[in-house]
């Protein structure tokens, strides 16, 4: 069995997902779609760059991260759907949304961990240091897109930014150290309102991999504020970085956290649990993470 993944090339998690994987499981891989026994599409938009003719002839997986209702276009997953032979998504909440949608057979499994990228580290203080944060200061993280990129001013609202800014405000009025820590594409949204209400923060756009484990590394609290979520990913990364991460009920975030972390509405009440994260993710370091894939193309 071999199984080919078209390449995104949008500088997203996907494209590393496919790089770990064909790292890790070369007997069992492809690059030449002409070998290929299975096509594994880990992102639905990219069926279309497939020639129909492999999608006809081989076996497909399609990955669905998550579903937002706002934004789907039922007609372009009918036309996906006639290709598809297996989904595979990444949390419970989003099977209940792919099940309803279509009879063909759903795979639930989280992404694995690369636990060589997301790790604790020691000497805090040196790190916060040289970030150019002092001991004393509170840091709030956000490394998700909070904004639309069609306008770069408009809140990405599956994304909660509106409820992030919500919680930064109360914590702000609370402790006067505060400063939010910010990375990562497409985040005029919240600096906009950081800036409006003179909040402190600091924002890191483009930073490799290496400095972003050093970055959860130096938090004080992590928030997930988001509306609709697949993972996200950031959880699995504060968990694996033994960083303090509080979640809203969404995506993967009740599978891995600890209920006290989870809130709806009132975040007040949500606290960390750091080694129950961290128990939960350690299942999914690589090697280990990647069996249960391994099982699924075997049942295909």
């Amino acid at each position: 069995m071999k199984i080919y993944i078209p390449k995104i090339n949008e500088s997203w998690i996907v494209d590393r997902f496919r790089d770990e994987w064909y790292k890790n499981n070369p007997n069992m891989s492809t690059k030449n779609i002409f070998l290929a026994d299975v096509i594994w599409i880990m992102s639905p938009w990219m069926w279309k760059k497939v020639p129909k003719y492999f999608l006809k002839t081989k076996k497909v997986v399609c990955t669905y991260h998550h579903i937002v209702n706002s934004k789907f276009n039922k007609n372009d997953f009918e036309s996906l759907d006639h290709y598809v032979d297996n989904y595979h998504v990444i949390s419970s909440k989003t099977q209940s949304q792919v099940r309803e949608l279509t009879k063909k057979n759903i795979f639930n499994h989280p992404f694995w961990v690369n636990h060589n990228l997301w790790f604790p580290l020691d000497e805090k203080d040196k790190l916060r240091k040289s970030f150019g944060f002092q001991k004393e200061q509170y840091l709030i993280g956000s490394f998700q897109r909070d904004t639309e990129s069609h306008d770069l001013k408009s809140p990405k609202l599956e994304k909660g930014p509106d409820i992030l800014f919500s919680i930064i405000s109360e914590i702000n009025k609370k402790r006067k150290n505060l400063t939010v820590v910010l990375t990562g594409k497409n985040r005029q949204y919240i600096i906009d309102k950081l800036k409006e209400n003179d909040i402190k923060y600091k924002y890191f756009e483009m930073l490799d991999l290496e400095s972003i484990n050093k970055l959860y590394n130096i938090l004080d609290l992590y928030i997930v504020s988001s509306r609709v979520e697949g993972g996200p990913q950031a959880i699995l990364e504060c968990a694996a970085s033994k960083t303090p991460i509080i979640s809203r009920d969404v995506g993967i975030a009740s599978e891995v956290l600890n209920t006290k972390s989870l809130f709806d509405q009132d975040f007040s009440k949500a606290a960390p649990d750091i080694e129950y994260a961290y128990n939960s993710v350690k299942e999914l370091f690589i090697p280990k993470g990647m069996d249960k894939f391994i099982k699924m193309f075997d049942k295909i």
